[in-house]
């Protein structure tokens, strides 16, 4: 009989789950509600009960687990703990929630984790023990695998790339509170700011001085930069100067074979990927030069989160 897992990703907004087999098919996938539930045990229970309905279709399938991709998881306490943007605030014991309408493994950590599990066993990363996946959405997220097991420290919450210093103390103000985090930076909101500050700093025309910045977002500098726009196109120049200076860091301290880019702002393409190997090229340690390759993610946007989420539940059965 063929074996299914749940995997969810939990955003801010709303959350995805879907049906998942051990070869990483998404059999079935769909959206719920996040905003609507200011409290994880009424989210947990109405999400449960939907899983449960879409599980009654796959009744021929052994299910064996639910995995769940979520800002600030902890893997070891399957806890969310102080998540920015959840409305859920404190510690949430979000495992123990979803154990009272399941009987089977339940296995928690944040989206960046799952997305580096999801590489390693469905993308690019299938050969690979050492890798760094980088996120880069609204914020930098970071998912570090050495010796084929990603790196949680002795918390959970090992890893967290977005939050190494670029200026720490006169950078950008951070949603953790602090000023200077690279994720500030290196986003799709960082290249937003760094557009905005360009404008008001130089001349050049630039067809993105009509947008307000809650109107604009990183598409409309991509679609701008490809059209000839010097500005925008210095906003890319920029963006991947931080991105690969930090990861040329990186690889200090965990020499991987590649490093993946994925998220939303991946999808500008040599746009954002040509800056940043050349600035990583010019400052990593000549003792790693040519060894640690730069390239996308080979997971599927659409799915890429929820493959992720289930991989967990894989990867513990292996």
């Amino acid at each position: 009989m063929s074996e299914i897992a749940i995997g969810i990703d939990i955003g801010g907004t709303n959350s995805r789950f879907g049906v998942v087999t051990d070869a990483g098919e998404v059999l079935k996938e769909d959206r719920f509600p996040t905003k609507d539930y200011p409290k994880a045990e009424k989210f947990v229970e109405a999400l449960s009960g939907k899983i449960k309905k879409v599980l009654e279709e796959f009744e021929d399938y052994t299910f064996k687990g639910i995995g769940v991709g979520a800002p600030n998881g902890n893997y070891f306490s399957g806890t969310i703990e102080q998540a920015p943007n959840l409305a859920w605030q404190g510690i949430v014991p979000l495992v123990d929630l979803f154990k009272k309408y399941f009987d089977v493994p339940v296995i928690l950590t944040n989206d960046a984790n799952a997305a580096a599990i999801g590489e390693m066993m469905f993308g690019g990363a299938k050969n690979m023990k050492d890798f760094i996946l980088i996120t880069l959405g609204t914020g930098l997220g970071s998912g570090i695998v050495v010796n084929g097991d990603v790196v949680y420290g002795h918390d959970g919450f090992a890893g967290e790339m977005g939050h190494i210093f670029v200026y720490p103390a006169s950078g950008r103000m951070c949603g953790c509170g602090r000023r200077g985090c690279l994720e500030t930076y290196a986003s799709a909101q960082g290249i937003k700011r760094t557009m905005f500050e360009l404008m008001a700093s130089e001349t050049d025309e630039s067809e993105l001085r009509e947008f307000s910045f809650s109107q604009m977002t990183s598409e409309h500098i991509y679609e701008a930069a490809k059209r000839g726009d010097t500005l925008a196109q210095k906003a890319f120049e920029i963006t991947g100067e931080y991105l690969g200076k930090k990861l040329a860091d990186a690889v200090a301290f965990t020499t991987p074979e590649a490093i993946f880019l994925y998220g939303g702002l991946s999808k500008s393409g040599d746009m954002i990927l040509n800056p940043t190997r050349k600035y990583f090229d010019e400052h990593v340690l000549k003792v790693y030069r040519g060894k640690t390759s730069i390239i996308f993610s080979e997971l599927k946007e659409k799915h890429g989160a929820i493959l992720g989420a289930a991989a967990l539940v894989w990867k513990r059965r292996k």
